[in-house]
């Protein structure tokens, strides 16, 4: 299925949870601002990181601008509060996008949209964020379950779901929810130890549900956003630039769930995917994983950026 993607000027990327902070780092630029979270002009409020993710995107096309909360953080309070002590306003954001059903993007929803004030909002979703009973299987007998999201708590924050499985214009086409995402490569086959339960049989988690959303930046390509890209950062990259038809691809960013020693061998390929595909911007978040995350700035510096909570991104056509 193929989605028609309108250009944008710019897309600004603020991210409102991740898992580093660094509030005396002094390496701002023309696209990368780093939080100073001041009263008057003292350091007097703090930016929370957490082993979550959550992002305010603001797109700018033809002089009208449009904002998306895509994931919501892990604890209830910790996006809503780095929102309030980075002076964020979420009054103006017009959809929430969910990657997939895992606590670690879903925790802050209620907060969130309490802070936005519209309880009338579109969500989108694929389906299979509401699978119950998935875990972590350490050996036989120790499991470690992950909460699941319920359509009760949808009902009780007030909010519209969009359920679905293919690929979705976002705010009249100047977005795309990529929907299920088809495993191509050989080598990002998700993680070993991850099960659910259907009936009381067990069934390894194919993570169906793991999405992501791209724009198209005026004469630049694609900004391809992902939460954990637990179907595989390439994968997800292939897939936007099939269901755009756009293959240049100008920044990449967000988790790429490539932690802990079941993916050291995924590191390489992944990498060596990414020179393929050669975005101008890698920003790789989150759950990617402290021996990904250096081995990608060493293979390509020229592309790489350190991402915090706190921190905004911009990507502009003018760059």
């Amino acid at each position: 299925m193929k989605v028609k993607l309108k250009t944008v000027d710019k897309v600004e990327i603020l991210t409102l949870q991740d898992n580093r902070i660094d509030l005396v780092a002094t390496d701002s630029n023309d696209i990368v601002q780093r939080p100073v979270p001041l009263e008057g002009q003292e350091f007097r409020k703090s930016i929370r990181a957490e082993h979550g993710f959550s992002t305010l995107i603001t797109i700018n096309h033809n002089g009208f601008q449009n904002q998306i909360l895509f994931d919501f953080g892990f604890s209830e309070d910790g996006a809503a509060a780095n929102a309030e002590a980075l002076n964020a306003s979420l009054s103006q954001v017009e959809l929430l996008v969910l990657s997939h059903g895992h606590l670690d993007h879903l925790g802050g929803l209620v907060q969130l949209v309490e802070a936005i004030g519209n309880k009338e909002l579109d969500m989108v979703v694929h389906p299979g964020v509401f699978v119950a009973s998935r875990y972590r299987k350490i050996t036989e007998a120790f499991r470690v379950y992950v909460p699941a999201l319920s359509r009760k708590t949808i009902d009780d924050v007030g909010v519209n779901l969009i359920e679905t499985t293919e690929p979705l214009s976002l705010l009249n086409g100047i977005g795309v929810f990529l929907g299920q995402i088809p495993r191509v490569t050989s080598f990002e086959q998700g993680a070993p130890d991850m099960y659910f339960e259907v009936d009381g049989v067990e069934r390894r988690d194919p993570f169906d549900d793991d999405s992501a959303i791209a724009f198209h930046v005026k004469n630049k390509g694609l900004v391809v956003i992902s939460g954990c890209a637990h179907s595989g950062i390439v994968n997800t990259i292939k897939y936007a630039q099939q269901v755009t038809g756009i293959q240049e691809v100008f920044a990449v960013m967000g988790g790429f769930h490539l932690s802990g020693a079941d993916f050291d061998s995924v590191i390489s390929p992944t990498t060596d995917g990414l020179k393929e595909i050669d975005p101008r911007y890698i920003i790789p978040t989150h759950c990617s994983g402290r021996e990904a995350v250096q081995h990608i700035e060493t293979e390509m510096p020229h592309a790489f950026l350190l991402n915090m909570s706190g921190t905004r991104m911009t990507f502009d056509s003018k760059q």
